[in-house]
């Protein structure tokens, strides 16, 4: 189920973070306690069943509770196409789970994952960058979910 705010949303247990992208999508989960987030091995994209089914086994195996999805929007709040596909994407996967998911705008995370990684050379970034996007959207939820 999609909530649109993060009233409802599970106070405790671990939650998973997605970066959602039309080639690569990163992923990242909380600790039980939601003071680490850990960065997973990002998913390349196929099809989106193919995704959603990877995604899928991630919240099985790390008993997750619930689902943040990063939600590009343009600087002035209106959606882009790309955030079309991105909700496109979350309404596939709540059809598949009957976990609580929320979006969180992601504005300047590749800029702030980028940084975080540092210079390194750009296949490396590239193979670390959407699931340390997807870190950060994670962390920026849940210090939200702590002040609510």
């Amino acid at each position: 189920m999609i909530l649109f705010d993060y009233k409802n949303f599970p106070r405790v247990g671990r939650i998973i973070g997605i970066d959602w992208g039309l080639r690569r999508c990163g992923i990242a989960v909380s600790d039980e306690g939601r003071g680490f987030v850990f960065v997973r091995p990002q998913i390349n994209v196929k099809n989106q069943d193919e995704l959603i089914q990877k995604i899928l086994e991630i919240i099985l195996a790390d008993k997750v509770s619930g689902i943040v999805v990063g939600l590009p929007l343009h600087a002035d709040g209106i959606d882009s196409d790309t955030t079309k596909m991105v909700r496109e994407f979350a309404n596939s996967l709540a059809e598949k789970t009957d976990l609580p998911i929320i979006f969180i705008e992601e504005n300047l995370t590749s800029a702030a994952a980028a940084e975080e990684i540092g210079c390194k050379s750009i296949s490396k970034i590239k193979q670390e960058l959407d699931s340390v996007s997807a870190k950060i959207i994670l962390e920026n939820a849940i210090a939200l979910l702590n002040r609510i």
